[in-house]
């Protein structure tokens, strides 16, 4: 061999040795990490991100764990590092760990579920906490079926109470031209009978025979709930029903038969003399049906 080609030899040696050396001694100031993602069940994720940074450069390297659920990462310098797992659907998980040269590391972490949203109640002063609400139906064993029966069920008392609210309501409205053509009947059949005063008797008795048709309206309307008990005052106003809503119907009829006599200059007679009678009767059995519901006793 000559002078020449042995330099070139040595040369290329010294360089394979320095390079084999770097090497060795890179492999020895590196380190790895490497574990598995879970959600808080235990069950391992796959394609769950990870990422490792570096505290004290801020450099950050990126991976996925495998399908296993598995992550590793090679060649990480010696230093206290921040890894952070994430999963769609599930919150973030971050730990710390400290990397050593030649060591091999193992960290794994567990993804919780989300935390829910605060409502606007959890966030009022005094509010009680999660803790103390109440069971809903479904805790106290009520089937989905059994609930939705309950919400129709309480849709038709709702309705049923506003109905008779409004049925109560208009037969207190109904009580004043009820009175008032009580009274302007003795003008209307008395001696010193005017047309006038036998008009404005009519006039009123149309007038609450109106409402009175608008007032049952909202009574008969009203959705009838099975299986509720009726209290005495309820039964008291039902009976007294009776005996005023056939009477309401009898007694204009039995009036425009007076009417019509008083106008053709005759008496009243027949059957339409019972008209004062079957109409005093009627306004006392609508007023205390009125006063059952209306007044405690």
């Amino acid at each position: 061999m000559s002078q020449k080609a042995a330099k070139a030899v040595c040369a290329v040696s010294l360089v394979l040795i320095f390079v084999l050396n770097f090497e060795s001694l890179h492999a020895q100031d590196a380190g790895t990490l490497s574990g598995a993602i879970t959600d808080s069940s235990g069950k391992l994720l796959p394609n769950a991100k990870v990422s490792v940074r570096n505290l004290s450069t801020g450099q950050s390297t990126d991976t996925q764990s495998d399908s296993t659920g598995h992550y590793a990462i090679t060649t990480l310098a010696a230093g206290d590092y921040e890894v952070t797992a994430s999963f769609d659907g599930l919150a973030p998980s971050t730990a710390r760990v400290t990397i050593t040269a030649g060591s091999p590391q193992t960290l794994s972490l567990t993804l919780p579920a989300p935390q829910p949203a605060a409502t606007p109640a959890e966030n009022l002063p005094n509010a009680p906490s999660s803790s103390q609400t109440e069971p809903s139906l479904s805790d106290l064993g009520f089937s989905p079926a059994e609930t939705q029966a309950n919400a129709k069920e309480q849709a038709l008392l709702d309705k049923r109470t506003h109905m008779l609210k409004i049925h109560q309501r208009m037969g207190l409205i109904t009580t004043i031209p009820l009175l008032a053509t009580v009274i302007t009947s003795v003008g209307a059949g008395g001696k010193s009978t005017s047309t006038s005063s036998r008009d404005l008797h009519v006039a009123l008795g149309s007038l609450t025979g109106d409402l009175y048709g608008i007032t049952a309206y909202y009574a008969i309307r009203a959705p009838r709930i099975k299986g509720t008990k009726k209290r005495g005052p309820i039964r008291f106003h039902e009976a007294m029903a009776w005996i005023h809503g056939p009477g309401m119907i009898l007694t204009p009829i039995l009036g425009a038969m007076a009417f019509d006599q008083k106008s053709n200059g005759e008496k009243v007679h027949g059957i339409a003399s019972a008209h004062g009678l079957v109409a005093i009767v009627t306004a006392g059995a609508f007023g205390a049906a009125l006063l059952s519901v209306s007044v405690k006793f």
